[in-house]
């Protein structure tokens, strides 16, 4: 359940720096709360998988979901660049994610 709760938790952080974005340096009030919503629940659920996962590994899970979604968020809908190098180095990330998981007990 803990990796269930991680998963979520990483989701959460792609929908706060989205909302972050979009909040318009806070100026956007509906991006705003949203922010605020989804970067509370990001650290409820990260609080909730450390307490089984090991914290440096949930942390890096974390940080490494909400990076990689992060990027994809900005290549899909803010026409990002996707080059052969930027896309070579998301997908070294996830499969550090997935080595993790993987080592972890």
């Amino acid at each position: 359940m803990a990796w269930i709760f991680l998963l979520i938790a990483g989701a959460f952080e792609v929908g706060f720096t989205t909302c972050l974005k979009l909040s318009d340096n806070f100026s956007n009030t509906k991006w705003s709360i949203a922010f605020l919503v989804c970067i509370s629940a990001s650290f409820f659920f990260l609080n909730k998988a450390i307490q089984t996962i090991p914290l440096g590994t949930g942390y890096a899970v974390w940080t490494g979901i909400g990076a990689v979604g992060t990027v994809l968020i900005g290549i899909f809908f803010y026409k990002e660049p996707s080059d052969f190098w930027r896309l070579l180095f998301v997908f070294l990330l996830i499969g550090s994610i997935i080595g993790l998981k993987v080592v972890s007990k």
